[in-house]
């Protein structure tokens, strides 16, 4: 492989701080504190399912609650994964995947068009997963959707428990991921598009 696809962003606010390192071509290792346990907890299963090396580290105000915190990271990490695909040449562009967690099943569909776009259908059975609040899932994916850059359909298909629902989504996105961004040989150097441009 030629150019390492690895990309460090810093976010500072009067919010949040946060630092993002990621490795597109990685092996899934991680290293999370956001300060969100759930939220390190989801982006585990980004890392793990999409064989992206991540290193996150946040610092927000949890004191008034974890939306920012959340928001922040999804658009930082969006940010680190716009930077580290570059121009976009020789990638497969889309990637989908199903993923079942017992009775819960949600299928993600990604396309690194250049436009931000999220289609989100997850029809939580609770609002609250511990401490975690499920309208945050939708924030994260909105801020990562803006800043990378991305056309993003979210649907949960079936569940009844709110925490394998979620994981079922974050998984499933990692594996989208992974297959959008994986390098096709057969495309090597060429744009994925009729633009030329993505």
């Amino acid at each position: 492989m030629s150019t390492p696809r690895v990309a460090e962003v810093t976010r500072n606010t009067n919010e949040t701080q946060i630092r993002v390192l990621l490795n597109l071509d990685g092996t899934g290792q991680q290293k999370l504190n956001t300060g969100v346990p759930f939220l390190d907890h989801m982006l585990d299963q980004i890392a793990r399912h999409g064989l992206i090396d991540l290193d996150i580290e946040a610092r927000g105000d949890l004191h008034i609650d974890a939306h920012h915190t959340v928001e922040d990271t999804g658009i930082t990490l969006g940010q680190a994964f716009a930077r580290a695909l570059g121009d976009k040449k020789g990638v497969r562009r889309y990637g989908h995947a199903y993923v079942p967690l017992d009775e819960a099943l949600s299928r993600v569909v990604v396309d690194f068009s250049g436009r931000p776009g999220l289609h989100f259908n997850v029809p939580f059975t609770r609002a609250m997963i511990g401490g975690f609040d499920v309208d945050l899932t939708r924030e994260f994916f909105q801020g990562f959707v803006n800043h990378a850059q991305v056309t993003l359909h979210i649907d949960n298909l079936r569940g009844d428990n709110a925490h394998h629902q979620c994981e079922t989504v974050f998984k499933a996105f990692g594996r989208a991921l992974r297959m959008a961004a994986e390098l096709d040989p057969r495309a090597a150097g060429t744009i994925p598009s009729t633009k030329g441009s993505l």
